[in-house]
């Protein structure tokens, strides 16, 4: 399933196309995705000028001129492409070899960008994906985003969070760490990759990082870069194409070239001087990797 990065990369590509666009009409092939379709969801949309785009964890966030967002989610398969909407084929972007079979086409954005028609396809092969619309005031009130955590890339994580949150747990770092309440959009990936660099072990007890008296150990600053750090990383490589995520110019991510640890069991670790080997454990029914020698 696309994570934080991979969600974020996919609204960076569509943004330069969809933001002050008008949605000429909405184009549904389907009934449902994982989920049916709002009520008149065309009808709704149609005609609707696209404000701005967000994210919101691994949400992607359309806001309409009236007042309405259209909430989407990639699911395991989903991806969104650019086409000119016209018959001609344009090199890079018109069917691009990446893109996969177009009877999974399932939503199209016909949009006027700037005085032209383009469309914006949803493709989605599994069909685990789904859009809803939602008040935009009440975005907070929208069932999968009461009580999420803040933002990885945000500056509300840092050591004093994590400890007020971490502190009396005996649940394991790496459980802790994908609780969405915690922190909204990161990932199993993601949260291998930034307790390699923070040299900390997934089965430590998250409790262990902070003091009797609720103070954050030394650990807990590290920590919080390193979650900034590898998701910016992330973002910047486009994410990591592992199965199903392309991005919107049918291009691959390329973090995956660069895991320390992640997918690399008996591998040797990446660290300088370590000398240890990757291994991999199951924890609440996802692998996790990780260096048992440098990471303790």
């Amino acid at each position: 399933m696309p994570e934080l990065p991979e969600v974020e990369t996919v609204r960076r590509g569509l943004a330069p196309t969809m933001e002050k666009a008008t949605i000429r009409r909405l184009e549904t092939r389907r009934g449902d995705l994982r989920f049916p379709f709002p009520q008149a969801f065309a009808e709704r949309v149609s005609g609707r000028r696209i404000i701005g785009l967000g994210r919101r964890a691994k949400y992607l966030l359309i806001d309409l001129d009236d007042g309405t967002t259209l909430i989407a989610h990639l699911g395991m398969s989903g991806s969104f492409r650019i086409e000119e909407d016209d018959a001609a084929e344009v090199p890079g972007t018109f069917h691009h070899p990446r893109f996969k079979d177009e009877k999974h086409d399932h939503v199209i954005f016909h949009l006027e960008h700037e005085g032209r028609p383009v469309r914006v396809v949803y493709n989605d092969p599994r069909r685990f994906g789904f859009m809803h619309l939602w008040p935009r005031a009440d975005l907070d009130l929208y069932p999968a985003f009461s009580g999420l955590g803040p933002e990885p890339t945000g500056n509300l994580l840092d050591a004093a969070y994590l400890a007020e949150r971490f502190r009396g747990r005996a649940q394991p770092l790496k459980g802790i760490l994908l609780d969405q309440t915690v922190i909204a959009g990161l990932g199993n990936i993601y949260v291998c990759e930034a307790l390699w660099r923070s040299r900390l072990s997934p089965k430590r007890k998250a409790g262990s990082l902070v003091t009797p008296t609720g103070r954050a150990k030394a650990a807990l600053p590290v920590l919080a870069t390193a979650i900034r750090e590898v998701i910016a990383d992330a973002i910047a490589a486009g994410g990591s194409s592992l199965r199903d995520h392309i991005q919107t110019d049918g291009s691959l991510g390329y973090f995956q070239h660069s895991f320390s640890v992640y997918d690399r069991e008996g591998e040797p670790c990446r660290r300088d001087g370590c000398g240890g080997t990757v291994s991999r454990i199951v924890q609440s029914g996802r692998s996790t990797f990780f260096c048992p020698v440098c990471q303790d």
